[in-house]
């Protein structure tokens, strides 16, 4: 497996992580167990982030810039709503 790759899976795996905290903050029914997941969910962005970063910095996670015609379309898709 190459590094590309494995990195591809750490992303991936991290989102799901963040994705699961996220809810376990949301649907928590104490303020301890919201607090935990928080603190969860913050660590597990920051890991995400790194991650992306060390993609990006080596050409495996490209992004593309959005046309201002595109984003003033979404945006007035959204905005009647």
């Amino acid at each position: 497996m190459d590094d590309k790759l494995i990195m591809e899976n750490l992303l991936n795996t991290t989102k799901g992580v963040c994705d699961l905290y996220m809810h376990g903050t949301i649907e928590s029914a104490t303020m301890n167990v919201h607090q935990t997941f928080d603190t969860a969910l913050n660590d597990s962005l920051c890991m995400q982030d790194d991650i992306y970063k060390k993609m990006s910095a080596k050409g495996w996670y490209t992004t593309d810039q959005a046309e201002q015609q595109m984003i003033s379309k979404v945006k007035n898709k959204f905005t009647g709503m």
